[in-house]
């Protein structure tokens, strides 16, 4: 089973679609997101998002943010 995973701006839909895995700034620390996560909401800081879906890695510079895990559904709110 996959992660889905949506990543919004204000400006736009920057990601929508299944992953492996995310990788995320946190704002106590960086940290992955795998299948099967324990539920979280979590404020992002300055760095770089990294997801792995069927095209290989990706990754996208942020400024800051929020992300919610819940359910095998990752949902990232980000300031780019």
């Amino acid at each position: 089973m996959s992660l889905k995973l949506n990543i919004v701006s204000p400006e736009k839909v920057m990601y929508t679609g299944e992953v492996e895995s995310v990788q995320v700034p946190g704002t106590l620390g960086s940290f992955e997101i795998l299948t099967d996560h324990a539920p979280i909401i979590s404020s992002l800081q300055k760095g770089v998002i990294e997801y792995t879906n069927k095209e290989g890695k990706k990754q996208l510079a942020i400024a800051a943010g929020f992300v919610e895990v819940q359910k095998n559904e990752v949902r990232i709110c980000v300031e780019v």
